[in-house]
């Protein structure tokens, strides 16, 4: 059951008014059975001063493109009802006249634009309202016997709208249908949603979800979960088994998908999409429709399902079934558009959102891992209803024309362009090694400001999840994932790559950055120490970037490396045979790399970086004295040394190696290969000849 979750004394401390509409809005939101990911309405009518300090009666709505759990007061739109009321006298009025008029109605330009259901809220005659998509009412609003199961439950106390989409005819058809119902305590929006009403705030709130729990007891008396979705068809595979797949099916899902705009995946085996992808019925009640019109956007109308018997002996039959199954659903979808369409629209991604395997779950698909997250999150609602709508009668969702005028509808799109303008690295995923340290974490925090995901893998695990934290909190849940891995082990290597294809589908952009350094004479120079610089500089940078290429190459969608060297790549540093002969070997591998990776559209460059103290565990350990030694000079005295020793009298921090890192993975860079940037501030004896 849906939980009350008005806290009385939270409450009391609220100024009333708008302060109680967003604490209302916000415990709504807050269970996305109640109310999905960016969809549903509230408002409150009250009296407010006006800019010249007059009594005005006000309505605040839900501004569109906001969501109920995180919204603000800022979120909410003011209109003047005595604008509003004249429009009920209206037969009908066009969507685009209606955001025209509403704007006028506005008590501050500066708000939102108000919610596509604002009159839905205004024609109703009760200072509270809420439209909410519960799971249990969206159940008997998407069944075929709803209207009689909703006389059932609530008798003579619903009134029962058909579909049409939101708009004035809809808000003016829920406003009679109340009007001419006096016992009426709730509307049923069919194939849609649910309005309640009360004339406090904690009333209304207590309303909507006392209405829902009827719903749901009724419906949970009659699940029968043996028959659920037709009954189990497909036992779901162990969990490391299922994730195992996913992770090694992903990259190639991720290239199917993405054509000419890249996407970002999610991978969800939550029980309830285990139960419904092995359900007998599970093929063909997959693709009656969306469960409710707020799906459409980030679902499409269905998803596609994969026609595979379970077996982990199968990945590469599975791999192929994926590969064909995403080509045959863009061509649908291609042709679903071609019928549909109306002058001015432009096709989204052909793609899925949703793919669901059985015994495996669910592969989500979106611009960034949030929106990914959100089209799985909207799926999960989705179960939920077919779950309850077949416990009642038959599944059933809106027509083909009906879903796709909502799809392409320009009030519903204009949401979408709320959203920040997409980046130069939006849409891909960063690996880089060493991402905890100075370069490798300000190289994330460069590329994740234009807009990338970026994986930080280190030895140093608890320093990549501090990095990965502080991305988070600045640029939203799921831009970064720390991995622990070490280079110079194979398993761990190929391990980081299973979970970053697992968590973002694969990746785009390789920084190969992990390292170490030590400083002795030549003849001073053990084998173990030796052996040290080969393995992590030399066969560190192999086994990453051989992971990194198989992935790319899987995804076919090219990519970028970038290793970083250093000045010692092609200076001969004295005291540091060991470490210089490996940062030689780096840049050599990244050319032979570059060469076989072009005709894949997988470029390879280098930065040689030299002196970068700033940040850095190498700096901060023996090397500094060792260096320090070698010059003759103190220890705190390195950082003037080396400025003064180059041309630009200049010294060199991260972020000046994060820029020319970010260069190089950029379009700006997009026809350059094999290239080596030195960064060090021009130091002749390391210029490249």
């Amino acid at each position: 059951m849906v939980q009350n979750l008005w806290d009385p004394s939270a409450a009391s401390q609220l100024k009333g008014g708008l302060e109680e509409l967003v604490y209302r809005s916000n415990l709504l939101g807050r269970d996305r059975r109640v109310c999905n990911w960016g969809g549903g309405n509230t408002s409150s009518k009250m009296i407010v001063k006006d800019f010249r300090g007059r009594d005005v009666k006000v309505m605040y709505v839900k501004g569109s493109g906001s969501d109920l759990a995180t919204m603000k007061a800022h979120n909410f739109t003011g209109l003047r009802m005595d604008d509003i009321h004249p429009l009920f006298e209206r037969d009908d009025m066009s969507d685009e006249e209606m955001v025209a008029y509403l704007a006028h109605c506005m008590i501050d330009a500066k708000h939102p634009r108000a919610s596509i259901e604002t009159l839905l809220h205004a024609f109703l005659p009760f200072k509270h309202v809420d439209h909410t998509h519960p799971d249990a009412i969206i159940s008997i609003c998407c069944a075929d016997n709803g209207r009689q199961i909703a006389e059932e439950i609530f008798g003579d106390r619903f009134v029962w709208v058909p579909y049409i989409r939101p708009g004035f005819k809809l808000s003016k058809m829920i406003a009679e249908g109340v009007l001419a119902n006096p016992k009426a305590e709730l509307v049923l929006m069919e194939k849609h949603g649910l309005v309640t009403w009360g004339e406090t705030a904690e009333a209304c709130y207590e309303q909507t979800i006392r209405i829902i729990n009827e719903a749901e007891a009724y419906i949970e008396a009659r699940v029968d979960n043996a028959k659920l979705f037709g009954g189990q068809k497909h036992a779901p595979l162990p969990a490391e088994t299922r994730r195992k797949i996913a992770a090694e099916v992903m990259p190639a899902v991720r290239g199917a998908v993405s054509g000419d705009k890249k996407m970002i995946l999610a991978f969800d085996d939550e029980d309830d999409v285990l139960t419904f992808v092995g359900g007998a019925d599970a093929p063909e009640l997959s693709q009656v429709g969306a469960a409710c019109p707020d799906h459409l956007v980030h679902t499409k109308v269905v998803p596609l399902f994969v026609d595979w018997t379970p077996d982990a002996n199968d990945v590469e039959g599975l791999k192929q079934k994926l590969i064909d199954g995403i080509a045959a659903y863009k061509e649908q979808y291609k042709a679903y558009f071609e019928r549909n369409k109306n002058e001015g629209d432009v096709m989204f991604e052909a793609a899925p959102r949703v793919i669901l395997i059985p015994g495996v779950g669910m592969i989500n698909t979106g611009k960034s891992k949030a929106m990914a997250n959100v089209s799985g999150a909207l799926y999960h609602r989705a179960i939920a209803v077919m779950r309850g709508a077949a416990a009642l009668g038959k599944f059933v969702s809106l027509s083909e024309n009906e879903s796709y005028n909502v799809e392409y509808w320009p009030l519903e799109l204009y949401k979408l362009t709320l959203a920040p303008p997409e980046a130069e690295f939006s849409r891909q995923v960063a690996f880089i090694t060493g991402g905890a340290g100075g370069i490798g974490s300000e190289t994330a925090r460069r590329l994740a400001a234009e807009g990338a995901h970026v994986v930080l893998a280190d030895l140093n695990l608890e320093g990549a999840q501090k990095v990965a934290e502080e991305l988070n909190a600045k640029y939203g849940e799921g831009r970064a994932l720390a991995v622990k891995m070490d280079v110079t082990k194979e398993s761990e290597v190929q391990a980081a790559y299973k979970e970053a294809a697992l968590y973002y589908g694969g990746v785009d952009i390789l920084v190969n950055n992990a390292g170490l350094a030590t400083s002795s004479p030549f003849e001073e120079t053990s084998l173990d120490e030796w052996n040290l610089n080969m393995n992590v500089l030399g066969t560190g940078y192999f086994l990453v970037a051989r992971e990194a290429f198989k992935v790319m190459k899987e995804q076919n969608t090219g990519g970028s490396m970038i290793f970083v060297g250093s000045k010692n790549s092609v200076y001969a540093g004295k005291n540091a045979t060991a470490y210089s002969a490996a940062k030689a070997l780096e840049v050599h591998l990244a050319r032979c790399i570059a060469a076989e990776g072009g005709p894949l559209g997988i470029r390879v460059n280098s930065v040689l970086p030299d002196a970068v103290l700033q940040g850095s565990a190498i700096w901060n350990s023996a090397w500094r004295n060792e260096r320090a030694a070698a010059y003759g000079i103190e220890p705190d005295q390195l950082e003037e040394y080396y400025r003064k020793r180059t041309t630009l009298l200049v010294n060199i921090y991260p972020r000046d190696i994060a820029e020319a890192i970010a260069f190089f993975a950029s379009s700006k860079a997009a026809k350059t290969t094999g290239c080596m940037l030195t960064v060090d501030g021009g130091v002749p004896a390391a210029f490249t000849r």
